[in-house]
């Protein structure tokens, strides 16, 4: 299994041409609900087309957008070069009186088996059910028959058992990368409504957004590395569903 190149991208988007982005999306869709989360993919597909970075996460106007890339530095500069306009203003892709521009820096790949790293990432922790998907806490009370039940127990094991091999089922190239350490938390909740779009079936079809409401959690803590080729793939990959939409990505830092 080949070890995929990755680099980390920082770029600190305009919040005023950001909202404008966020309100045109929101009209070009026949005015149905709109998520930044939904905006931001727009965007980035915008200004990358077919290599736009993900996982990525906004953190917020100040901080601005963090997201994985295997384009190193000349790939990344040939699609700045080729980017729409707008869109490489509105993620701040091009140096202004605030900012230096799009930053780009290699991200370590190899990472020893045994290396204990601190960790966050923003999920939205749920299950597939016939109506779609549900709240993993949720269905864990309806299973539970009125047993008490703590969402942060809940949404943790719902982590652990997310990345870890499947009984039964051929062995994903990401699985069985980490383990998670007990100090893994609850770190932030909210209830978040998302929008996804289907497919347009002709070019001048609208695609037509669906609307869902559920949990939008940041869970820390501690990992141990197991295989160090899938721990790179999992890094390039992110965790779980909706990676191209702002959820996902793991953001690792020192052992403390």
């Amino acid at each position: 299994m080949s070890t995929p190149s990755l680099h980390l991208l920082h770029t600190r988007p305009d919040a005023r041409l950001l909202a404008a982005w966020v309100a045109r999306h929101h009209a070009r869709h026949e005015r149905q609900a709109s998520d930044l989360g939904d905006a931001l993919h727009g965007l980035l597909r915008a200004a990358f087309g077919q290599a736009a970075p993900q996982p990525f996460r906004y953190l917020d106007e100040h901080q601005g957008l963090l997201a994985y890339t295997p384009l190193d530095a000349d790939a990344m500069r040939a699609q700045v070069a080729l980017a729409d306009p707008l869109a490489a203003q509105t993620l701040g892709l091009g140096a202004n009186d605030q900012h230096a521009g799009y930053r780009l820096r290699p991200f370590p790949t190899h990472w020893p088996a045994g290396h204990v790293l601190g960790f966050e990432v923003r999920l939205r922790p749920t299950v597939r059910a016939a109506k779609g998907e549900h709240d993993a806490f949720l269905h864990a009370v309806e299973q539970a028959q009125g047993a008490p039940l703590n969402r942060q127990t809940v949404y943790v094991q719902w982590l652990r058992e997310h990345l870890a091999p499947r009984e039964g089922a051929a062995r994903e190239p990401w699985q069985g990368a980490v383990e998670l350490l007990d100090d893994v938390h609850l770190a932030g909740y909210q209830r978040q409504q998302i929008v996804r779009r289907t497919q347009a079936t002709s070019a001048q079809a609208a695609r037509h957004g669906h609307v869902s409401d559920g949990p939008d959690a940041l869970l820390k803590g501690h990992l141990r590395v197991l295989d160090p080729a899938a721990f790179a793939q999992l890094l390039a990959r992110g965790v779980a569903r909706h990676r191209a939409f702002g959820f996902g990505m793991l953001l690792l830092s020192r052992a403390t």
